[in-house]
């Protein structure tokens, strides 16, 4: 499955009650490092059936993007059971976002 695009709307259902780990990326458009890790999210999302791989638009999504503090893009965040495990910002090689799984 490719990623999905996350709002305020779907957030509960796709993210928090999610039996699988999430990654969430944390993008603009305007943004040069996040467009360079899109490809390389879009991937994931297609190859891991194992995970839920989700993509949050901080412009249009500003209420996610402050409450996962987001302020610097992109920024990674991986959540398992409801809860942030694990987060990153800055544009990250396929392994380095792997690892963080």
């Amino acid at each position: 499955m490719s990623a999905i695009n996350i709002n305020t709307n779907n957030f509960q259902s796709e993210v928090m009650d999610s039996e699988k780990p999430v990654l969430l990326d944390f993008w603009a458009s305007w943004c040069g490092p996040c467009r360079m890790v899109v490809p390389i999210i879009e991937e994931i999302g297609e190859e891991r059936s194992d995970i839920v791989v989700g993509k949050v638009n901080v412009e249009e999504q500003q209420d996610l993007a402050r409450q996962f503090r987001v302020m610097s893009i992109p920024t990674l965040v991986v959540i398992k059971d409801g809860k942030v495990v694990n987060r990153s910002v800055g544009a990250k090689s396929k392994d380095e976002i792997l690892a963080m799984l």
